[in-house]
């Protein structure tokens, strides 16, 4: 059996993590499948942002992170799509969906279903992502809702290759 196997069938939960870098005021988002709950008490979350991506960059001199939970229905595909297929070298993702600033001007999508927002703790290198440790200063949202899964996904071509 081969990694690939090991993980076939499993259904992660997708979020957009939204960056705002302080000194520059660039915006940058995307979607990420890595991520999870680290700790109860304190709690933490871990959002992993691959090298490759605009959204990584901006990151790198963030000191807060905004994850974002989508629901199932078509609006919330159709920002999934945006944030997932669309890279930021090329397109304004933040000019074609509704947002306001948050905590330290982090984008904070209006259309999500809740959000963290939290401030990074510690980056480290598990591979080819970058993990963002996050405390959280500002969670927000119904939680009632179904997540959007990686199986619950549309058809999307990254805008940036995974690894």
């Amino acid at each position: 059996m081969d990694s690939d196997e090991f993980v076939a069938g499993f259904d992660y939960p997708m979020f957009v993590v939204t960056a705002a870098d302080p000194g520059t005021g660039e915006r940058a988002g995307c979607l990420v499948g890595f991520a999870t709950q680290t700790s109860i008490d304190p709690f933490r979350f871990l959002v992993c942002l691959s090298r490759r991506n605009r959204t990584y960059r901006t990151a790198t001199a963030a000191t807060v992170l905004a994850v974002h939970v989508l629901g199932r229905d078509e609006g919330q595909r159709e920002l999934a799509a945006l944030f997932g297929a669309r890279t930021g070298d090329d397109v304004d993702k933040f000019a074609r969906c509704s947002w306001r600033p948050g905590p330290e001007g982090v984008p904070l999508l209006s259309a999500a279903r809740r959000h963290l927002v939290g401030r990074v703790l510690e980056r480290v290198d598990p591979g080819d992502h970058v993990g963002f440790l996050l405390d959280p200063i500002e969670v927000a949202g119904d939680g009632g809702a179904a997540p959007l899964t990686f199986r619950t996904l549309p058809d999307l071509q990254p805008g940036h290759q995974a690894g």
